[in-house]
């Protein structure tokens, strides 16, 4: 069995769910999918996830960045609890020495040469940069991929009637009666041609003020006023008639 990796991060003794993954002989895949069961469960007491869990990342053989947990000693007690017989055992026994040893290490006094120091400190530099790049790499991507809530999809479905309804002449309009259906589907076939979706409700968030703006600037098609015009204006001669 290898050596457990404990380290320390913001104050808490931590090691990767690759580690444990590696010592209880799992697939990295699935000890997540266990994990984040734990998470959900843990979400629906009053439980902090960072006291068992915590969100970060790392790099495989193939420089390619991964999804991963670093696990605090209450995590690898979950863990274990749900492990019976020799791999059980054997994995207790390792994350508890380890967690031991780093709690000891870490309470000797240390003294850093100045070399030593300046080394520390560019390395606390480069992580932070390095993480700092994957935060913005998961803003950037959850931006990019983030759709439009319900209340903003209400807010556009809701301006998206009063454009259309207005340009009919209104409710009472014998229009609506005779072309509402014609004059809505034409204007969500150009909004959802125009924007690339499928359906409306896939805007992605960024593009919600464009949505909107496009909503504000549309008009039924020169054939559809057209038909507009002769029905009102046919409601109009019948009532002078």
């Amino acid at each position: 069995m290898n050596q457990l990796k404990v380290i320390s991060f913001n104050g808490q003794l931590v090691t990767s769910s690759t580690e444990v993954a590696g010592m209880v002989d799992r697939q990295h895949n699935e000890l997540l999918k266990t994990i984040r069961g734990y998470i959900e469960i843990l979400g629906e007491g009053d439980f902090a996830q960072s006291d068992f869990f915590i969100e970060s990342t790392y790099r495989n053989s193939q420089n390619k960045v991964l999804p991963c947990y670093l696990v605090t000693r209450k995590g690898c007690d979950m863990i274990a609890n749900k492990m019976t017989g020799q791999k059980g055992v054997l994995f207790t026994a390792e994350y508890v020495t380890r967690f031991e040893e780093m709690e000891k290490e870490l309470q000797k006094p240390k003294v850093l040469t100045e070399k030593e120091q300046r080394i520390e400190m560019l390395k606390l530099s480069l992580e932070l940069e390095e993480k700092t790049q994957q935060h913005d790499e998961r803003i950037t991507n959850l931006e990019e991929n983030m759709r439009i809530d319900g209340g903003q999809e209400f807010h556009i479905r809701r301006k998206a009637n009063h454009v259309v309804i207005e340009s009919l002449g209104g409710k009472k309009a014998p229009a609506y009666e005779q072309l509402s259906r014609k004059a809505f589907s034409e204007f969500w076939r150009e909004f959802k041609n125009h924007f690339g979706l499928p359906r409306y409700g896939d805007l992605p968030k960024k593009q919600f003020e464009d949505g909107l703006r496009f909503i504000g600037m549309w008009q039924p098609s020169t054939a559809l006023r057209i038909e507009i015009e002769n029905a009102n204006n046919q409601q109009t001669i019948r009532e002078v008639i």
